[in-house]
């Protein structure tokens, strides 16, 4: 089977399944809440580890420790998603969660050694549970899994990739509030208990507990990096992240230069609300092309979008390109997750969509270490190198890549006799 098989090629003008017919199945909505509450601490936890360690070791060493975070982040997501795909979601996310929570806990805590607080850094961010490869993993489609068709499965991306900007517009501001009101510790500690919380409802829901893995996994370490079609599609998203991860820098940078201080934190907002926005859009409706098509064009057209943005002159013109490049961040985001859901060699799926955040994460470290160093048009020419790298592999992608996980085998089977 092909990807162009996988889905229906339909014109631009035909509808989509609407929100509410995917947000009816069985459990959805406690998924989907709780995902978006767990992966709070995304948008939250750097913010008050910086506050928490420039409060007590300066500036720097709190910049240092969210670095660590987000890196342990990166690295412990994977692992802990092939954890899952061994042995289900229920004890990898209920015991990782808590230990992360408990670093967290610790974090708050604070230490008069910097070096403890590190560490505990290091855990909770290595290992919080990759919530949101999990739930990809669980929205599936066919017979036996939470999204009965194709069409479910993606208008529920969609509409998980428009939402998960949320987590970025509300998460710094509900740290601010906290922070005014009692301590950068609070932040932390609130922001433990909702990623607890998230977790627990999410491995409470009966898809999460009958998802169960694949018994004959291949055993080979490299995993989904084994496969020839996921390998550039992790790279092109890495090339992906970078703007993205430059975004605050970049915010700082501008309300300097045009003398706007509400581009500080008004870029970064911007940019997410279009997101929400273009994520709905795409996902209200069926556009030209399959999966494949429709990700390598929204890739030139984010690269276009921060070529508009790093030429803008002029506070209201950089702030309205941003929000015009925001409106293809969430589609774009929609359609590499539903090509790694395809493509994920059998057993495999929960670590394959883990390695795509995984390389979001590292361009956006790029991205926030770069954007002060280079040109500005670095921005644009790396959104463009990862289109160019999906433009030249795209047969490969088309291409049906591993066996993939049946719903009979790695999907919540028991959940069909409730739809």
């Amino acid at each position: 089977m092909t990807a162009a098989q996988v889905e229906n090629p339909t014109s631009g003008g035909s509808a989509r399944l609407r929100y509410q017919e995917v947000l009816r199945q069985p459990e959805a909505r406690q998924l989907l809440a709780g995902t978006l509450v767990g992966r709070l601490p995304n948008g939250m936890a750097p913010l008050a580890i910086v506050l928490a360690g420039a409060h007590t070791y300066g500036t720097a060493s709190g910049a240092a420790l969210a670095a660590l975070y987000l890196l342990a982040s990166a690295v412990g997501g994977p692992l802990i998603g092939r954890q899952t795909d061994r042995h289900g979601q229920t004890a990898v996310f209920a015991v990782s969660g808590l230990i992360s929570c408990g670093a967290l806990v610790a974090v708050a805590a604070g230490s008069s050694r910097l070096w403890q607080v590190a560490t505990a850094v290091t855990v909770a961010g290595g290992l919080k549970p990759p919530l949101e490869a999990g739930l990809r993993s669980l929205w599936g489609a066919g017979p036996g899994s939470v999204m009965p068709s194709r069409d479910h499965q993606r208008t529920a991306l969609a509409l998980d990739a428009a939402s998960q900007e949320l987590i970025y517009i509300a998460g710094p501001v509900v740290v601010a509030v906290i922070v005014l009101a009692a301590s950068p510790s609070a932040a932390l500690l609130v922001t433990a208990v909702l990623g607890i919380a998230g977790t627990a409802l999410v491995v409470t829901t009966r898809a999460s507990r009958s998802w169960t893995p694949v018994d004959d996994r291949p055993g080979d370490w490299l995993g989904p990096l084994k496969s020839r079609q996921l390998r550039p599609l992790y790279a092109a998203m890495t090339c992906i992240g970078v703007p993205i991860g430059a975004i605050t820098p970049l915010a700082i940078n501008a309300g300097t230069r045009y003398d706007a201080s509400w581009l500080v934190g008004g870029l970064p907002a911007v940019l997410s609300a279009g997101a929400v926005l273009g994520g709905l859009a795409y996902g209200a409706r069926t556009w030209p092309g399959t999966t494949p098509q429709q990700l390598i064009a929204l890739a030139v057209l984010f690269s276009a979008g921060w070529l508009t943005v790093s030429v803008s002159g002029g506070p209201a013109a950089v702030f309205a390109a941003t929000a015009g490049t925001g409106l293809s961040m969430a589609p774009l985001l929609a359609a590499a997750f539903a090509v790694t859901g395809t493509l994920a060699p059998r057993g495999t799926v929960t670590e394959a969509h883990a390695l795509l955040v995984a390389a979001l994460d590292v361009g956006c470290a790029l991205g926030t270490a770069a954007v002060g160093l280079l040109h500005p048009l670095f921005l644009p020419a790396a959104t463009a190198a990862g289109a160019l790298v999906l433009l030249t592999a795209r047969r490969s992608l088309a291409a049906r890549g591993g066996t993939r996980i049946t719903p009979s085998s790695a999907t919540p089977a028991s959940l069909e006799a409730t739809t």
